[in-house]
């Protein structure tokens, strides 16, 4: 093993430091050639939105109880018992999930920060109409997701659409009768190509995915139509073909 003399060592060190301070030149150099105000601010929301991510996560007991207290003025008592309210920083683009086997509501932490930013970007009163509260993307986002529970709560085991009647006679109860499937919250996105393609042996139709599906699936339309809606065999998905090493 060479060994270094105490000089070279401390010429090395110096070196370092010497590098150390030229990188710190550098980058302070290009934070203070920020182009005008505007780019600072959107800095300072991009660094929020990642705190704020990481600082809410885990049960929110004020909203569980608010969801609680919904759906027992809607006589759901044992699915208020159950029910259990989270920020998720896992969630990326969606707003909300609802899980009805786990009896959980997951809140995407970005629903935070947005309400945050609207707050701070409004300047002055509000010409010809009241602006909603801070919290109503959240408020909405949860009584939502709280409708999807509540629907398939009301109909047992039998399969019902994601966002069909039964959905909107739930969010008819939960006061948010014009609500929509989507949200249009400025999250961002990241969209991946399909690289398999599943086919229904009954109506020929094509499902493009993006994971493999792990489970039994068949074609919603023709089991609906053959077999009263209900899991059928005959019309199990196929993979067609697939790309990318899967």
């Amino acid at each position: 093993m060479r060994l270094l003399s105490a000089s070279r060592t401390g010429s090395k060190q110096n070196k370092t430091l010497r590098l150390f301070k030229q990188l710190e030149f550098l980058l302070v150099g290009q934070a203070l050639r920020l182009p005008n105000s505007n780019v600072v601010a959107a800095s300072l929301r991009d660094a929020n939105r990642h705190s704020g991510s990481e600082q809410f996560r885990g049960r929110d007991h004020a909203l569980e109880l608010k969801a609680r207290e919904l759906l027992r003025q809607l006589g759901a008592v044992k699915l208020a018992r159950a029910l259990h309210v989270e920020w998720n920083p896992r969630l990326q683009t969606c707003a909300g999930r609802a899980d009805f086997r786990e009896k959980l509501i997951s809140l995407n932490p970005l629903l935070r920060d947005h309400d945050l930013v609207s707050v701070s970007c409004q300047s002055g009163p509000p010409v010809g109409r009241t602006r909603p509260a801070a919290s109503s993307d959240i408020d909405r986002t949860l009584r939502h997701e709280l409708a999807h529970l509540l629907a398939q709560f009301r109909a047992g085991r039998r399969r019902i659409l994601p966002h069909g009647p039964e959905w909107r006679k739930a969010c008819c109860d939960l006061g948010i009768a014009d609500e929509g499937r989507c949200h249009n919250l400025p999250f961002p996105a990241k969209t991946y190509p399909a690289r398999l393609v599943y086919r229904c042996p009954g109506c020929r139709k094509d499902f493009p995915r993006v994971r493999r599906v792990r489970r039994a699936v068949a074609c919603l339309a023709c089991c609906r139509k053959h077999n009263g809606g209900d899991f059928d065999p005959r019309f199990r998905l196929r993979l067609l073909r697939c790309s990318g090493g899967l």
